[in-house]
């Protein structure tokens, strides 16, 4: 296992339980783990749903999500808070895990 799926299923597990990640979203979640690396804890809203947006573009590119986050509805943009919390929990466990090697 790379260390990008040890980010993702690292995320994954922060999910709170009401979150209901797509079906088949391995592909979703390294890029997710790839945010967490690259911004960690700064990682925002509109960045979870543009990292979604790309997936979600060769899935679907017809999909009525595919617009730019302030264009989505308020619902719409909660969905991705979970996600984002994740990220950050993540980011911080991944943060002191290598403060103590």
């Amino acid at each position: 296992m790379s260390y990008l799926r040890d980010d993702a299923r690292l995320i994954q597990s922060h999910l709170p339980p009401q979150a209901q990640p797509p079906e088949d979203a391995d592909a979703l979640f390294l890029i997710y783990a790839v945010l967490m690396r690259a911004k960690g804890v700064q990682v925002t809203e509109v960045d979870v749903h543009d990292a979604w947006a790309a997936w979600m573009e060769a899935r679907n590119p017809e999909h009525p999500a595919l617009v730019p986050f302030e264009s989505l509805d308020e619902a719409t943009q909660r969905a991705d808070l979970p996600y984002v919390q994740a990220i950050h929990a993540a980011a911080r466990d991944r943060a002191c895990a290598d403060r103590s090697d």
